[in-house]
């Protein structure tokens, strides 16, 4: 209860986080001068800071979630061996671990935004502004559903028992790597569908929302590898559209 409580609390502020943050650019007139918003244009180092804060913040919104399975199959494994004294202090490696493979993937996301700004495929308000980027970015997360690699990585998340036991290390070191393991295995789910806010808006919540909840389903939920693939159909079809509409108009 106590592990759920903590990442239910790291969930909670992570989200109130984004919600403050997308208020403040609904109302630019004061937004601009929340000491979290980066400037509209010509980030400096500081701005990039603040962009890697939101990505990584932003993505611990997203994916702790779908972290709790593979977290209470570990505290379950723990306490069938009978290591109860230092359950709470591994399992925190165990998601520390975990949340750093994200951690550098919002420092690529970081790279990669900065990089569609200072190209105008991305406006100052974290929109698309390129309908061939987004449907380019929709397309290939729905084609990305049906690769060997996402097919392993899946098997991987899903399966968290036989994952964990697998991958198992007794010392704290050791379960930190587990955590990084687990995460590598889950940014391989998941970093085209990640990507996505890119196409749909940084700091549109309601594609957040409904990117989380499709990720928890494809995960821990049964037949979600059906649900995944299904997903994946509609994002080739979606981004396809957007394609045909922009070159047709």
């Amino acid at each position: 209860m106590a592990v759920l409580g903590v990442l239910a609390g790291l969930a909670t502020l992570s989200w109130a986080y984004m919600l403050h943050m997308e208020w403040g650019m609904r109302h630019m007139d004061v937004g601009a001068d929340m000491v979290i918003m980066p400037a509209m244009t010509n980030w400096s180092i500081a701005d990039l800071g603040l962009v890697l804060l939101m990505w990584t913040i932003m993505m611990s919104a997203m994916m702790l979630p779908s972290a709790v399975p593979m977290v209470l199959t570990y505290i379950g494994i723990q306490r069938a061996r009978g290591e109860n004294g230092r359950r709470l202090v591994s399992t925190s490696l165990l998601v520390i671990g975990y949340l750093t493979v994200w951690v550098g993937f919002s420092l690529a996301a970081t790279v990669l935004q900065w990089a569609l700004l200072e190209t105008a495929l991305i406006t100052p308000m974290m929109e698309s502004a390129s309908a061939i980027m987004s449907g380019l970015f929709l397309i290939g997360a729905g084609v990305f559903q049906f690769t060997p690699l996402k097919r392993a990585c899946l098997i991987g998340c899903r399966s968290t028992v036989r994952f964990l036991l697998g991958a198992w290390q007794e010392s704290r070191s050791g379960t930190f790597a587990l955590g990084l393991k687990n995460g590598a295995t889950c940014l391989g789910c998941c970093w085209a569908l990640m990507l996505l806010p890119l196409a749909l808006g940084v700091m549109d919540l309601r594609w957040m929302v409904a990117l989380t909840g499709f990720i928890l389903i494809e995960k821990a939920f049964p037949g979600g590898d059906r649900f995944g693939r299904t997903g994946g159909w509609a994002l080739i079809f979606w981004g396809g559209g957007l394609l045909v509409r922009h070159f047709v108009s």
